[in-house]
């Protein structure tokens, strides 16, 4: 996601903090600060600033609204961040790691490693990130917090309108190229979720099949609705489980891991309104599955 850069034209002498809390964004002095942290404002003629760094007429303050921060050790651990803002961020998971803590994982998280990398990235021990949603262990890709409790309640209470699109490697052909799946669905003692005929809450996918290879399809699902393995039980009740899914009926595992990816994000922005659209490539070993050709790159 590129940089929203905004330039500024400096006409008296200042420090630069003040300067940005006084120009038309209408940043608060924690804005501003926070800006300046993550390095999201430069100055033309020099290498670094600071809070105090003096201006001078004739100066050019780029502010940067949407800054990448680079993040190898967070890579390290399984999470990568797409966009940060102070408002929200968003990452990439790598299967195998857990969403938020759980009885038996409350260290390695995606939700505990993003805490404590904006706790030293701010300095603040009291910086965290919110969960507004979840994606399972064993799905990778994109997610989602928020910066706030504000924040995260607004993002929740628009939940529908957000594009949430997967790919998901399944096993056969499904007799149609396009559908919708509706069921009603209920979780076990066991913590299986089922697909009924009455009660439960209702689940609703859009899919379609991009491109079947022997016995596997390469599948685009939609969620409308946002269930416990809410994609996993549905194809598994149209008679094509994901591959790798033991879980849900699935007979083969040759990727050694679930073959469903958060492929896409599309919401508008809950502070400024703007439209934002992150995209996440399927893994090679996925794509692996349905492209011969991709054997080789993907070991």
């Amino acid at each position: 996601m590129p940089t929203h850069d905004r330039q500024f034209h400096v006409s008296s002498r200042c420090e630069l903090l003040p300067y940005l809390i006084g120009i038309p964004l209408g940043l608060s002095r924690k804005q501003a600060k926070d800006l300046l942290r993550f390095g999201a404002v430069t100055v033309k003629r020099m290498t670094a600033v600071r809070h105090d760094t003096q201006l001078e007429p004739g100066d050019v303050v780029t502010i940067a609204t949407g800054k990448q921060i680079p993040a190898a050790s967070l890579e390290r651990h399984g999470l990568k961040i797409i966009y940060l803002d102070d408002a929200v961020v968003v990452v990439d998971k790598r299967a195998g790691l857990l969403s938020m803590g759980s009885e038996g994982e409350k260290e390695r998280t995606a939700h505990r490693i993003l805490n404590e990398h904006l706790k030293a990235l701010t300095k603040s021990p009291l910086q965290q990130a919110f969960i507004v949603h979840r994606l399972d262990r064993e799905t990778s890709g994109l997610m989602m917090f928020a910066r706030s409790r504000p924040i995260q309640a607004a993002l929740q209470q628009n939940w529908k309108s957000v594009t949430k699109k997967y790919l998901a490697v399944v096993e056969g052909a499904p007799s149609k190229s396009q559908g919708t799946i509706r069921d009603n669905l209920v979780e076990s003692r066991s913590f299986r979720m089922h697909r009924v005929e009455q009660g439960g809450e209702p689940a609703i996918t859009h899919y379609r099949v991009l491109r079947t290879c022997r016995d596997r399809s390469l599948v685009e699902l939609m969620l409308e609705t946002g269930r416990k393995n809410q994609i996993r039980v549905q194809m598994a009740g149209l008679g094509h489980p994901i591959v790798g899914d033991r879980k849900y009926g699935a007979t083969s595992d040759p990727a050694r891991r679930l073959a469903l990816h958060s492929c896409e994000l599309k919401f508008c922005h809950p502070v400024s309104g703007a439209s934002m659209d992150f995209r996440s490539a399927i893994p090679s070993r996925l794509m692996a599955l349905i492209e011969p050709r991709a054997v080789a790159r993907a070991k």
